[in-house]
C-alpha cells in the first residue's frame, strides 16, 4: 500500500485530509509558507490580542467531530464549540436591527416587525430549501465530480431545485420586503458568491444554518487550528511551517513529490494541494505537462473570481457590552443590488460599503486583556482584477469604515484603538497566494459549480488532489472540509 502524503498548504482542508489519512496510518507530511498552520484561519497576535484571521462562523460542528472521532477521540477534549444566539444580528441601513436563530417562532416575531405578510413565504421558503439541502449536501457535497457522467446524473434534480434561479431570485418568490429578501439571501457572500448571479442551490446555507446552528470555537478560530493540529501530531504527522512549496514534480501521469523554495526535494505516493488551485496549476506544475482543461488560458480567461475583502482587525482599551451588537453584526449598506454590481461586475471601489463586524469577545473575553474588546470588520472589495491601488486606496478606506462604526455603533472607537492590522487583496495575492487577490477562489456560480469547478483529482496526474475553497464543492468551513473528505476516499480507494 502506498502511503506518504505531502500537502501542501496547512488551511481547513488541508488540516481535515491530513487528520483523516493519519487516523487511516498514512504518513503525512504538511508544508506551510506561513510561520503557523491555518491558512485562512491564521491568528494574529497583537498586544495581549488575538484576531482570528478568517472564519469564525462555524456550521455543520459535526463535521470536525467527525474527524476526532475516526481517530478514536473525542473533540470536546480538545476543544469547546459554543452556539451563538443570535446567528446574526442584521441591521438595515438606517441601524435597525434583525435577529434570526434556529427557532421559528422567534424568526417569526422577528419577520413581523418588518412585514408580517412575509411569515408564511419564510415557512414555504424554509420547506423547499430542505430539499435543496438534502441534494446539495447531505448527498453531493462529499461526492466527487471526476466525470461528465457524474455531472449529467444530477441535472434532472438540478431542474426540479430551479438551480438555474439566482440566490436573490429564488427568496424573493417567498420574500416581498426589500430588507428582509437582503437578510435571507446574503449567504452566498459568506462563500464568495453574488446573490443576485450565484445558484438558488446555495439557498440552502440558510437551512445548514437551522439545521445544526452556528457556533463559536473557545479561545477563537486559532483554537480549532490547534486542536487539528495536535490532533495530526499526536497521529504521527508532521507540520513544515515557513516553507514555501515551488514545484510539484511530476513524471507522466504521476505525482512523485515536491520541490521546496530552498531546493530541498520530497517524495511522496500522493499529493494533495491545498493552495489556492489556480496559483497551484500556473505557478508549480509546468504547463507543458498539463491538459487543456487546465490550462493557463482557462485559469486566466475562462475563470471568474470571487471578490476580495478588506478585513481590519482591532482591540479596544474599553468594553462595548453596552452596544447595540451580537457577536456575528451584518451592517447592510443602503444599495444592496448596486453595490454588489459594483464589486462583482463594474469592479470599483464605491464610497459605500457593508459590513460583517465581528465582536467575539462577548462571547470569550479571553481573545483580549481584561477590560478590553476585540473585534474584526470586513467588507467585500472587488478582487485585483479593479483599477484599485491598494498601496493608496487602503489608508482612505480604512477611514472611512472606522468613522462609520464609530458614528454609528462605537462611540469614541479610534480614541480607544490599542491595537490594529488590517488586510487588503494584495495580502490575499501576496501572502495566501490567491489568484487575482480573491478572498474565496473561484466564484460559485452554476457553470462553475461541481463538475465545472476544478476536480478534486487531477485531470492530468492520478495521485493529484485538491483540497479547498477552489475544487468542489466550495468555500466555507462545510465546503472545505467536505473536500477533504473526498480526497481521502478517492486516496484510500486507489491504495
Amino acid at each position: 500500500m502506498s502511503k506518504k502524503v505531502v500537502i501542501i498548504g496547512s488551511g481547513f482542508g488541508g488540516l481535515g485530509a491530513a487528520a483523516r489519512l493519519a487516523a487511516r496510518d498514512y504518513e503525512v507530511e504538511l508544508f506551510e509558507k506561513r510561520d503557523k498552520p491555518g491558512g485562512r484561519g491564521y491568528t494574529y497576535e497583537i498586544n495581549g490580542f488575538k484576531f482570528d484571521g478568517g472564519p469564525t462562523v462555524i456550521t455543520a460542528p459535526f463535521m470536525f467531530d467527525d474527524i476526532f472521532e475516526l481517530a478514536g477521540r473525542r473533540r470536546e477534549d480538545y476543544l469547546e464549540f459554543v452556539p451563538c444566539d443570535p446567528f446574526y444580528r442584521i441591521f438595515n441601513y438606517e441601524g435597525r436591527p434583525f435577529d434570526y436563530n434556529a427557532d421559528p417562532d422567534f424568526i417569526h416575531g422577528q419577520i413581523e416587525q418588518w412585514n408580517p405578510a412575509d411569515v408564511q413565504g419564510y415557512d414555504r421558503f424554509m420547506a423547499t430549501t430542505k430539499a435543496i439541502f438534502q441534494k446539495g449536501f447531505v448527498e453531493l457535497a462529499d461526492k466527487p465530480f471526476l466525470s461528465i457522467g457524474d455531472m449529467i446524473r444530477i441535472i434532472p434534480d438540478l431542474l426540479k431545485l430551479q438551480s438555474h434561479k439566482t440566490v436573490y431570485a429564488y427568496v424573493s418568490r417567498f420574500i416581498k420586503d426589500d430588507f428582509l429578501r437582503s437578510c435571507f439571501s446574503f449567504h452566498p457572500l459568506l462563500v464568495g458568491g453574488n446573490p443576485f448571479v450565484t445558484t438558488s442551490i446555495y439557498a440552502m446555507i440558510h437551512y445548514l444554518e437551522r439545521e445544526w446552528g452556528v457556533f463559536f470555537a473557545m479561545g477563537g478560530t486559532g483554537a480549532l487550528v490547534q486542536a487539528l493540529v495536535n490532533l495530526i501530531e499526536e497521529l504521527g504527522g508532521r507540520f513544515h511551517t515557513n516553507t514555501e512549496v515551488a514545484e510539484i514534480l511530476v513524471d507522466g501521469r504521476r505525482a512523485t513529490g515536491i520541490r521546496l523554495a530552498d531546493g530541498t526535494i520530497h517524495r511522496a505516493d500522493h499529493v494533495i494541494s491545498n493552495a489556492d488551485v489556480s496559483f497551484t496549476y500556473q505557478n508549480m506544475i509546468p504547463s507543458k505537462a498539463r491538459g487543456i482543461r487546465n490550462s493557463d488560458f482557462r485559469y486566466q480567461h475562462l475563470t471568474r473570481y470571487s471578490m476580495s475583502l478588506f478585513v481590519i482587525y482591532f482591540g479596544t482599551k474599553r468594553r462595548y457590552m453596552d452596544s447595540k451588537l451580537a457577536h456575528h453584526n451584518i451592517i447592510l449598506g443602503k444599495r444592496y443590488q448596486g453595490l454588489l454590481d459594483d464589486i462583482f461586475n463594474r469592479k470599483v471601489l464605491a464610497d459605500d460599503f457593508s459590513l460583517y463586524l465581528h465582536m467575539p469577545t462577548i462571547t470569550d473575553p479571553s481573545l483580549a486583556p481584561d477590560g478590553h474588546e476585540a473585534f474584526y470588520v470586513l467588507s467585500p472589495v472587488p478582487h485585483l482584477g479593479a483599477d484599485v491601488d491598494w498601496t493608496t486606496a487602503a489608508k482612505p478606506y480604512r477611514d472611512a469604515i472606522m468613522k462609520f462604526l464609530e458614528d454609528n455603533y462605537l462611540p469614541d472607537l479610534q480614541s480607544n484603538i490599542v491595537a490594529e492590522h488590517y488586510i487588503d487583496p494584495l495580502h490575499f495575492q501576496g501572502t495566501l497566494n490567491s489568484y487575482m487577490g480573491s478572498a474565496f477562489s473561484i466564484e460559485p456560480i452554476l457553470t462553475q459549480s461541481a463538475w465545472f469547478r476544478p476536480h478534486n483529482r487531477s485531470e492530468d496526474f492520478d495521485n493529484l488532489y485538491f483540497v479547498g475553497a477552489g475544487t468542489h464543492p466550495g468555500a466555507g468551513l462545510p465546503g472545505v472540509l467536505s473536500s477533504s473528505v473526498i480526497a481521502e476516499d478517492l486516496i484510500v480507494s486507489s491504495s
